[in-house]
């Protein structure tokens, strides 16, 4: 079975860490940054058994920072 590598953002969000993917639309969560990693594989695991590989974008995201000034009300 071939391999990809792809991205994940992670966040906290209260007491859980959300992982998103960046090339595909799966979200998963844990109670430690591992776990949230962990189910996050494994749910990318089960969408593309569903789904074919060519859905995947041949390059990764552009990751880049974005300044923006925010004003108190």
């Amino acid at each position: 079975m071939p391999r990809r590598r792809l991205t994940a953002a992670v966040t906290k969000e209260g007491k859980w860490y959300v992982a998103r993917c960046l090339e595909v639309e799966v979200t998963s969560q844990g109670e430690t940054l591992e776990g949230a990693l962990a189910n996050l594989r494994e749910a990318l695991e089960l969408y593309f058994e569903d789904a074919p590989a060519a859905e995947l974008p041949d390059t990764g995201p552009i990751i880049a920072p974005v300044d923006i000034e925010v004003k108190h009300a």
